[in-house]
């Protein structure tokens, strides 16, 4: 056989990571990679089973399985009807299944599989998912894995992102999972043969062309942060002048720790270059955590200004037992709604002199929280201007970003290097003084 595949199809096909996710936008190859991945597994691993799925029979039929007969070799395999179910002449076996319901799943309860694979994950729940992942199983010495394909959007779009988007860079393995993002650009074969695609794509709303054109995860209805965009805000780490000023700025309570150091470089941009994000900490135990990763001189150690408030217990603020641990403060103001505008103006993306999409504020791809919670928070349904508090685990990251850019508007773009550093040290100072 002669076999076409994209780069993309190829990494996916290739990957050996327990769970891997392939796909983002529209027309990127996604269900051809699953059938060619599952084509070659089959021929390489005689009398293996998979099982291929998709939520709903009709989606199945039209899909999938037109696909699968269209592309496999007569000569190798047969499909049978009746038991959905794909032979090859090796003794491999692909099941062709679905899940109309949660209870759906149990039509697998006594079934192993060798590998399975979900096409359009974010149609399934994730009860689905967890349930039917422990049927890959057996004792053959087959490599065992789960590997899906889905576009952004969807009934199970918060738990995929948060499973394989949330948890790290793409194409790197995280927790035993990859996510290999694919465009429609990357499929070289559509472009070829549609070149109107790109442009029936470009007329949908602007959530649908996010998601199906360039296979955003971070846009849904509601979200605050619409600004924000994981390519021109997420940076791989590099080596931050020494000539930089640096600055530490937290978010605590009792149920969450979240604190970010801030690097500025000549211009006033920032970067958010390490991130401590653990809950559970008495004041003195996060003091000791702040001191440990504070590897670097920090200008300023920037801090709501409730730490203020005195306790019941001692008669002493938070504050104050934080500097008594090595970590004196400043507080920040906390004016919620102007704080939040601020940090919008921080995220707004603009062309810098070469022409690439920058922003005022980025933040290194390690800091995974951050990445996470941002984008997610909602906007406040009795004011709209306001962040929603809850849930409330999604709102310590981006607050703790808020306290940094309080007061301080973010860096004009026109201004020159001297003036915006000189902008830049006066609110500061403002900051400083404040405390």
């Amino acid at each position: 056989m002669e076999i076409k595949i994209t780069p993309r199809q190829r990494d996916f096909i290739l990957a050996e990571a327990g769970e891997v996710l392939f796909g983002g936008a529209a027309g990127g190859g996604k269900s051809y990679g699953q059938l060619v991945d599952a084509f070659l597994f089959a021929i390489k691993y005689p009398k293996s089973k998979q099982l291929i799925l998709r939520r709903t029979l009709p989606e199945l039929e039209k899909s999938i399985i037109r696909s699968a007969i269209g592309l496999y070799p007569r000569e190798v395999f047969k499909y049978k009807s009746a038991q959905h179910e794909g032979v090859f002449k090796n003794g491999s076996i692909i099941d062709f299944g679905y899940c109309d319901s949660e209870n759906d799943v149990y039509r697998y309860q006594s079934a192993e599989y060798d590998v399975i694979r979900f096409d359009e994950l974010t149609h399934f729940t994730e009860q689905m998912y967890i349930y039917l992942i422990s049927r890959v199983r057996g004792a053959n010495s087959f490599p065992k894995q789960v590997k899906s394909s889905t576009n952004p959007g969807g009934i199970g779009h918060s738990w995929v992102k948060g499973r394989f988007i949330d948890i790290g860079a793409p194409d790197e393995e995280h927790l035993g999972r990859i996510f290999i993002p694919s465009r429609v650009t990357d499929n070289t074969f559509l472009m070829k043969s549609d070149p109107g695609y790109i442009k029936r794509l470009e007329k949908l709303s602007r959530k649908d062309r996010e998601a199906l054109l360039y296979g955003n995860w971070d846009i849904f209805d509601g979200q605050y942060f619409t600004e924000w965009n994981r390519e021109i805000h997420v940076v791989r780490p590099f080596e931050i002048p020494a000539s930089w000023r640096r600055y530490f700025v937290m978010d605590y309570g009792l149920d969450m720790l979240a604190g970010y150091w801030i690097a500025v470089d000549m211009y006033g941009r920032a970067y958010v270059y390490r991130e401590l994000y653990e809950s559970g900490l008495i004041i003195s135990e996060a003091a000791r955590k702040i001191c440990k990763n504070s590897t670097e001189k920090v200008y300023a150690n920037i801090a709501p200004p409730d730490l203020w408030n005195r306790r019941q217990d001692t008669g002493k603020s938070a504050a104050e037992i934080f500097a008594e641990n090595g970590v004196p403060l400043v507080a920040a103001k906390n004016e919620r709604v102007q704080g939040w505008y601020n940090l919008k103006e921080w995220l707004s993306p603009y062309r810098d002199e070469q022409g690439a999409m920058c922003a005022s504020l980025r933040v290194f791809e390690n800091c995974i929280n951050l990445i996470r919670t941002l984008p997610q928070i909602t906007r406040d349904s009795k004011n709209p201007n306001d962040v929603a508090r809850n849930p409330h685990e999604l709102t310590h990251a981006p607050d703790a970003i808020r306290y940094f850019v309080a007061g301080r508007p973010a860096p004009s773009q026109k201004l020159s290097t001297e003036a915006e550093n000189s902008e830049f040290e006066n609110q500061i100072e403002r900051l400083l003084s404040f405390s």
